[in-house]
Protein backbone atom coordinates (compact mmCIF):
# COMPACT_ATOMS: atom_id res chain seq x y z
CA UNK A 1 0.00 0.00 0.00
CA UNK A 2 1.75 2.96 -0.81
CA UNK A 3 1.74 6.17 1.60
CA UNK A 4 -1.03 8.47 -0.88
CA UNK A 5 -3.13 5.81 -0.26
CA UNK A 6 -2.97 5.41 3.59
CA UNK A 7 -3.54 9.16 4.09
CA UNK A 8 -6.91 9.03 2.32
CA UNK A 9 -7.99 6.53 5.26
CA UNK A 10 -9.88 8.70 8.25
CA UNK A 11 -7.94 8.62 11.15
CA UNK A 12 -10.44 5.99 13.15
CA UNK A 13 -10.14 3.59 10.32
CA UNK A 14 -6.27 3.74 10.49
CA UNK A 15 -6.03 2.54 14.02
CA UNK A 16 -7.83 -0.55 13.38
CA UNK A 17 -6.40 -0.70 9.70
CA UNK A 18 -3.02 -0.93 11.35
CA UNK A 19 -4.11 -3.41 14.22
CA UNK A 20 -5.58 -5.69 11.25
CA UNK A 21 -2.52 -5.52 9.31
CA UNK A 22 -0.01 -6.14 12.76
CA UNK A 23 -2.38 -9.65 13.37
CA UNK A 24 -2.13 -10.36 9.65
CA UNK A 25 2.03 -9.97 10.11
CA UNK A 26 1.78 -12.08 13.46
CA UNK A 27 0.19 -14.77 11.76
CA UNK A 28 2.48 -14.56 8.30
CA UNK A 29 5.79 -14.59 11.04
CA UNK A 30 3.83 -17.90 12.54
CA UNK A 31 2.87 -19.50 9.35
CA UNK A 32 6.57 -19.21 8.21
CA UNK A 33 8.20 -20.51 11.45
CA UNK A 34 6.22 -23.76 10.86
CA UNK A 35 6.28 -24.26 7.01
CA UNK A 36 8.70 -21.51 5.11
CA UNK A 37 7.11 -19.62 2.19
CA UNK A 38 7.77 -19.57 -0.86
CA UNK A 39 8.22 -15.48 -1.20
CA UNK A 40 9.86 -13.94 1.62
CA UNK A 41 9.51 -10.77 0.45
CA UNK A 42 5.95 -10.58 1.58
CA UNK A 43 7.16 -10.37 4.72
CA UNK A 44 9.58 -7.24 4.38
CA UNK A 45 6.95 -6.00 2.66
CA UNK A 46 3.56 -6.03 5.15
CA UNK A 47 6.49 -4.53 8.03
CA UNK A 48 6.86 -1.86 5.86
CA UNK A 49 3.54 -0.97 5.08
CA UNK A 50 2.74 -1.07 8.93
CA UNK A 51 5.38 1.01 9.34
CA UNK A 52 4.33 3.99 6.90
CA UNK A 53 0.65 3.41 8.18
CA UNK A 54 2.08 3.84 12.04
CA UNK A 55 3.64 6.99 10.25
CA UNK A 56 0.85 8.55 9.06
CA UNK A 57 -1.01 7.87 12.26
CA UNK A 58 1.66 10.27 14.33
CA UNK A 59 2.12 12.80 11.45
CA UNK A 60 -2.20 13.06 11.92
CA UNK A 61 -1.69 13.05 15.99
CA UNK A 62 1.29 15.81 15.82
CA UNK A 63 -1.28 17.80 13.59
CA UNK A 64 -4.04 18.14 16.26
Amino acid sequence: MKTAEIREIPANELAERIDAEVAKYQQMMLNHSVSPMENTAQIKEQRRTIARMKTVQRELELKK
